[in-house]
């Protein structure tokens, strides 16, 4: 099948995975849909330039889809942290760090450990070998089974737990001077 109808087919069958995916880290729906048609244009038009078969499409546009959301968050200024809560978490009146602080209140203090978190977890994530981040966000922020990118990816389950455990333990080693930090105060 032509690279184009493959991408074409993912856009039409994923839409909403990419949305939701794209919603959860940006202020609002229409940036979400905007980044996503952006994103869908820019991988058609590298379609037509790529030499080698691509072999999954859907990581290749992920990648993209997080190249783009970097991107956006580079532009922006520096934004409070319920502007990257998801809608639901905004009705409910809830982060998806006051459940890890265990923390209901909402204070200029709180709000700067939450940010502060959220953007230690982004740089520990960047720092990452791509595989790790992929394994790493697609199984904690998109909610993919491991069964499913085994499926999708041909990789074994068992590397790409493995890769996932790399990740974690990069992450609590990098995010353990601000836990202790946090318990401190």
């Amino acid at each position: 099948m032509e690279l184009t109808v493959q991408i074409e087919n993912l856009f039409r069958n994923d839409r909403k995975k990419f949305l939701g995916f794209i919603r959860q880290r940006v202020r609002s729906q229409e940036e979400a849909e905007d980044i996503l048609q952006d994103v869908f244009t820019n991988v058609l038009a590298a379609s037509a330039n790529v030499q080698k078969p691509i072999e999954n499409i859907a990581s290749w546009v992920f990648t993209a889809v997080r190249n783009r959301i970097i991107d956006s968050y580079r532009k922006k200024r520096a934004e409070t942290f319920s502007d990257m809560q998801t809608p639901g978490q905004v009705d409910d009146g809830i982060d998806s760090f006051e459940n890890f602080l265990g923390d209901f209140s909402t204070s200029p203090e709180t709000e700067l450990v939450r940010k502060t978190i959220w953007e230690s977890v982004q740089m520990g994530l960047e720092e990452l070998p791509m595989e790790q981040r992929e394994v790493f966000v697609r199984n904690e922020f998109e909610g993919i089974s491991f069964r499913e990118m085994s499926e999708e990816s041909g990789v074994n389950i068992n590397t790409l737990l493995a890769r996932k455990r790399y990740a974690v333990l990069h992450l609590r080693r990098k995010l353990k001077d601000l836990y202790k930090s946090i318990n401190e105060n």
